[in-house]
């Protein structure tokens, strides 16, 4: 008989910031496959009967192929087994879902999708910022600053990224970010624009920076920091809570 697999959003990484379904399904699975921002005290949720396996997936380290995640989804669903994939955030957003998806639907197999507090929103609430202003902010994009290869994409929109009415948050840039802002500044954005650095949101080591997209690029030119982090720049609120 075949299983059924729960894709599980882990939201940013607290494990109060998950959702009652989502500690439900965890505590109920034979098998987590989690990502490796989806691990630590979130993993604390499964029950003492799950299987854990590591297949993240990390810029500059060793990763799972996606090949091999989608193998073990239909592995394991196909034993007849409670499969949870957790995934970081929220796992529509730049989270490998669609491919996953794909794959369960081929052979056959059954699946949900449970949503999650976005890292986006997360970081937000950590700054004490909302992410729209009513006047200034009546937009908000989420973009990633990278393409498979781990590099700045090739195809972007300057004109949408570097429009001072909107807030746009840059999932997996830090690497990339100096080349974007330089983009961003020649298609017009002003170097003061504000630009905020979220780094390890919802962990303990969570830190957050205020800045300016200019200075935060050559920042980032020479930091060696392996924390996950998120970039907002835009008509950020300079109000905290």
């Amino acid at each position: 008989m075949s299983g059924f697999v729960s894709f599980v959003s882990s939201g940013p990484g607290d494990p109060d910031l998950i959702t009652l379904k989502a500690v439900d399904r965890l505590a109920r699975a034979d098998v987590v496959l989690f990502d490796d921002l989806a691990s630590g005290p979130v993993l604390g949720h499964a029950g003492p009967q799950a299987e854990l396996i590591a297949v993240g997936k990390r810029a500059g380290k060793p990763s799972a192929k996606q090949e091999y995640v989608n193998a073990l989804l239909v592995e394991h669903a196909l034993a007849g087994k409670r499969v949870v994939r957790l995934k970081s955030g929220d796992s529509g957003l730049f989270g490998r879902l669609e491919e996953e998806l794909v794959a369960l639907r081929e052979a056959g197999i059954g699946s949900e999708i449970i949503p999650g507090v976005p890292s986006a929103c997360a970081a937000a609430a950590a700054a004490g910022i909302p992410l729209t202003r009513r006047l200034t902010a009546r937009r908000v994009q989420f973009v990633t600053g990278a393409d498979v290869t781990g590099g700045l994409p090739e195809s972007i929109n300057w004109a949408a990224l570097a429009d001072p009415g909107a807030t746009t948050v840059v999932f997996m840039g830090k690497r990339t970010f100096p080349r974007l802002a330089e983009g961003l500044m020649a298609h017009g954005l002003a170097p003061e624009t504000p630009a905020m650095l979220a780094e390890a949101v919802g962990h303990p080591e969570q830190t957050i920076q205020r800045t300016t997209v200019a200075d935060l690029a050559r920042q980032l030119a020479d930091a060696r920091s392996d924390h996950p982090a998120l970039i907002l720049y835009g008509p950020l609120s300079d109000v905290t809570a």
